[in-house]
């Protein structure tokens, strides 16, 4: 495949994930609040509608691996973010808890058809880019948190059907994005089916189920312990989960090439001891914001683990990625599905958050020990197999020739770097936001001089709704603004950390 081709694809496939991952752990989110104030929704029909979405999910996912094994990934990916997008346009007008049982259902089905192409068609370009699956994490990361603060701050103004009214276009953005993008040929014949690829990938199928009975339970444990144990809002949540969301945006390339230097067991050994310490730590955390500083660092580890066991799975496939990722993602969803109800059980017990969290470790741990012999009975390599050059690649011009070429590219190489600079561009992000407070200052409707200055206010007035409607855009602008800064300072440190 041609370099140029294949880079445009993998922003493709990046770009298209990040508008469908936002949106979808967006309703995540918000869908159980919503259709019991506002639906009137008992627990046990919120539980159903989980339930059935679930359902649907896993049962569509090994037909989707067919699909994108027989057809044009691109355009299966296409079709799952077109039923996404249909989900939310139900629940953005249905007027009872009957029509959302729909939404749950193309919801299932189309985050099937969407995950499993979209992988699959990562997948392909593995051999081009050996840290591609890290690339889609980091921009699955990033569409979350771009999402939640998007929809966290415009659902005082839109409500909550103006939410999913924002993810209904923003998954017809992305089928757009995949229906015009080209796909490499589908060869079907001689790959191996369902039965042969479960039996060669059963441990690490296993591994990947325990992951995510472990990534869900905690998280559930977290959102229920923030909620119940310490009756935070809605938007005092998500400021306890979004950082978690960034270190999902920016740090999974760079482990990558952590993965490199180790090897994949050892970092998958590592970031699973991690994760259960972190998940032990989470029930001895005394406030909020020692709980949100436990999620980052447990996010780092996930950061590490899940690209690495995707790439795992995609190398392990052959020429069956769209089944492989179909198998993979019914793991993941068997796992997720297992450790949320448990959490839910464990924690709404006598037994209590502590020993929920002591669980959630114990599965970790027994992970990081078998890890090794999963990998190794799957038959990849420890170490990821970084691309060939290309024969243009390994031939070395002469050393005039070389000189000739760099005097003469010097003048634009310089400015493409000075507009590459993250920190440059961030200095100027930072000089048009203080800039345009000051003038808003003058004039009464600054959000950060009255956070600062003015007051007190209650916790609505910094997460939901802060007045004017320019106070209320200086609010979106200042929490932009702030993870704008996190995300170039952070990067530039990793940056620097690796030379």
């Amino acid at each position: 495949m041609d370099e140029a081709v294949r880079k445009r694809r993998a922003e493709e496939n990046r770009f298209a994930a990040a508008l469908t991952k936002g949106p979808a752990e967006v309703l995540d989110f918000l869908l159980p609040i919503w259709v019991g104030s506002q639906l009137g929704a008992s627990a046990a029909e919120v539980g159903a509608l989980t339930a059935l979405e679930t359902l649907v999910s896993f049962v569509v996912r090994p037909i989707a691996g067919s699909l994108a094994d027989r057809y044009d990934r691109g355009r299966v990916a296409a079709a799952g973010a077109v039923l996404y997008g249909l989900s939310f346009v139900i629940y953005a007008v249905t007027p009872g808890i009957g029509i959302a049982y729909v939404a749950a259902a193309l919801g299932g089905a189309g985050g099937a058809l969407f995950w499993v192409a979209l992988r699959a068609r990562v997948g392909e370009g593995l051999s081009g880019d050996d840290g591609a699956f890290s690339k889609l994490f980091a921009a699955e990361g990033g569409g979350t948190w771009i999402a939640f603060v998007v929809a966290l701050t415009a659902i005082a103004w839109i409500d909550y059907r103006g939410v999913f009214w924002l993810g209904a276009a923003a998954c017809a953005v992305a089928a757009v994005v995949l229906l015009n993008a080209g796909s490499a040929p589908v060869r079907d014949e001689g790959a191996p089916r369902f039965l042969q690829l479960g039996k060669r990938m059963r441990p690490m199928l296993a591994l990947v189920t325990l992951t995510a009975m472990a990534e869900a339970g905690v998280a559930l444990l977290l959102l229920m312990h923030l909620q119940r144990g310490y009756q935070l809002q809605l938007g005092e949540i998500a400021a306890v989960f979004i950082p978690g969301f960034v270190v999902y945006s920016f740090l999974p390339d760079y482990l990558h090439g952590f993965v490199r230097k180790v090897g994949r067991t050892r970092v998958l050994s590592l970031a699973m001891t991690a994760s259960a310490v972190f998940a032990a730590g989470l029930s001895f955390a005394p406030s909020p914001w020692v709980l949100a500083v436990m999620w980052i660092l447990s996010a780092a580890a996930f950061a590490a683990a899940i690209p690495v066991e995707q790439a795992v799975v995609a190398e392990a496939a052959g020429l069956s990625l769209g089944r492989a990722m179909g198998i993979y993602e019914s793991a993941a969803l068997l796992g997720a599905t297992v450790g949320a109800f448990l959490a839910g059980q464990l924690y709404g017990s006598d037994v209590g958050w502590r020993v929920a969290c002591f669980g959630a470790a114990a599965l970790l741990l027994f992970g990081s020990l078998v890890v090794r012999g999963a990998v190794r009975r799957v038959g990849v390599a420890e170490f990821p197999v970084e691309p060939a050059k290309t024969p243009s690649q390994k031939e070395k011009p002469a050393p005039r020739m070389i000189e000739e070429a760099s005097q003469g590219a010097e003048p634009v190489k310089v400015d493409a770097n000075k507009r590459a600079n993250p920190l440059r561009n961030w200095g100027i992000h930072a000089v048009v936001y203080v800039l345009a407070q000051g003038a808003l200052a003058i004039a009464g409707y600054s959000w950060p001089v009255e956070a600062l200055f003015g007051g007190p206010h209650d916790a609505e007035w910094y997460w939901n709704s802060s007045g004017h409607w320019l106070v209320n855009l200086g609010r979106i602008w200042t929490f932009v603004f702030v993870i704008d800064t996190v995300w170039s300072l952070g990067r530039e440190v990793l940056k620097r950390r690796s030379y």
